[in-house]
């Protein structure tokens, strides 16, 4: 890894950190006895630790840092905003300039139909909004009976209780269990359950989940259908072409919300503006977050429909919902400019045809290497299936064991990969160039044939 002179007192950094924070999503007695990375700066696909290691970020942060780390001008334009007006809530019957050009930006760049947009500080707060909105809605129509939401197993969709909820993470629903009336159907992930069927009959298998669960449940009672385009912290599991077509079909045939969680596929992640477009959704509501800003300030939101908005603008009464920093000035002055880089400078267009087919040839080519059972890849984001044996589907023992082991070797050989089971995923800046996917691969290459070696050692491979 490439070093510079280590100008941070790691030791006491990692001191403090362990005695005063309490991190997410973590063991926190393994964290403590492990220390944590300190990380001290970063700049474009890069970040550096406080021992002065340079390390690729594999992730974009957590799925956002979409034009890069280190943009000055993001920077300049919130200095700038926060010498004009560092806070205002949007309360009251009160707006300010940057909330309404961020609303207007983003009714530009939304599917046709999308005019309005709820603001939240976060892809978790934007899920709760979601929640609510639509039993809002539902209730606004004359049928407060419809209020279950039905979502997939292993979905993601936040960490607050109503986003937990929303989401099919069974760990989360064991800490503080459920929100009230949520529901979730299988996820369309061929790979661990596809068992004998082609990808596209599969899709439809699961796709009639969610009919099959209509039917149970009484389309009367339900409000929404909620899910990803493209499942993120599940494990980038991307859905057969024949999924959301009929997901689409089935919702409209029983009149029944659809909700496309875009927080992680929104503003280029998949090649497109939106993850919608790219797998043929035609949502309802949109929640929105990490690419908005591209990670610089916490801001979120809920795009809307005009057939929901219509109904909670004009008959809805007040919408008792809302946060202190909906539409926070300085978090909206960031999105602003971060909307405009991406614009300016075709970053999504680029990933469409450029960057992103030639880094999926790149990453198609290493589900050649023995330990990968599949390698997929839509836009820039892509995953890794860790196999004992191939051509078979079949599981490593202690599932996660292995993962845990490839991510190891990946921090230690400079990238940042993040591990789902004995899955390894990436979702790296937008802004990454060919030389710099080309070292992403090699890392990941390296990463592979290290964790072979020692899965070879420890017996969990034939040599």
């Amino acid at each position: 890894m490439n070093r510079i002179s280590n100008q941070f007192p790691t030791t006491d950094l990692q001191e403090a950190d362990a005695a005063h924070h309490l991190h997410p999503f973590s063991d926190h007695e393994s964290l403590n006895r492990e220390k944590s990375r300190v990380i001290v700066r970063g700049e474009g696909v890069f970040l550096w630790d406080s021992d002065g290691n340079r390390i690729m970020d594999g992730m974009a942060g957590l799925w956002c840092v979409n034009i890069g780390h280190g943009r000055r001008e993001i920077a300049d334009a919130v200095h700038e905003q926060m010498l004009q007006l560092s806070y205002y809530n949007t309360f009251f019957k009160t707006t300010h300039p940057p909330v309404v050009a961020l609303a207007q930006k983003l009714a530009e760049l939304a599917p046709d139909g999308f005019n309005r947009v709820f603001f939240t500080g976060s892809g978790s707060e934007a899920n709760d909004t979601v929640l609510r909105m639509v039993r809002h809605y539902w209730t606004t129509m004359g049928q407060p009976q419809k209020h279950i939401i039905i979502g997939r197993k292993n979905g993601y969709h936040g960490s607050t209780l109503a986003g937990a909820s929303l989401g099919g993470m069974s760990g989360m629903h064991a800490q503080g269990g459920m929100a009230e009336g949520i529901r979730h159907i299988r996820q369309p992930y061929w790979f661990d359950e596809g068992e004998d069927l082609s990808p596209d009959a599969f899709g439809l298998v699961c796709a009639k989940a969610l009919e099959i669960e209509i039917e149970l449940v009484g389309a009367d009672k339900i409000a929404a259908f909620i899910a990803e385009p493209m499942q993120g912290a599940g494990g980038v599991i991307i859905p057969p072409e024949t999924y959301w077509p009929e997901i689409n079909r089935i919702c409209k045939a029983h009149n029944i919300l659809l909700v496309a969680d875009e927080v992680i596929c929104g503003f280029g992640r998949t090649g497109n503006w939106w993850g919608s477009e790219t797998f043929g959704i035609e949502p309802d509501l949109m929640p929105i977050a990490k690419g908005l800003s591209s990670g610089y300030l916490p801001i979120g939101g809920v795009l809307v429909n005009d057939s929901v908005g219509d109904v909670i603008t004009s008959g809805g009464g007040e919408f008792y919902h809302g946060f202190t920093y909906s539409g926070h000035p300085a978090a909206c002055a960031a999105a602003l400019k971060n909307l405009e880089i991406l614009q300016s400078e075709r970053i999504v267009e680029r990933v469409r045809d450029d960057i992103g087919p030639y880094m999926q040839a790149k990453w198609a080519a290493l589900g050649e290497h023995p330990l990968v059972g599949e390698a997929r890849m839509v836009g820039l984001v892509g995953a890794l299936e860790l196999v004992p044996e191939k051509p078979s589907r079949k599981r490593f023992e202690n599932e996660g064991t292995i993962g845990g082991i490839c991510r190891d070797h990946s921090f230690k050989n400079g990238l940042i990969m993040r591990a789902v089971r004995d899955s390894m995923i990436i979702s790296p800046p937008l802004t990454i160039t060919k030389d710099e996917a080309d070292m992403l691969i090699a890392l990941v290459e390296k990463t592979l044939d290290d964790t072979a070696h020692s899965l070879r050692k420890s017996g969990h491979l034939s040599a």
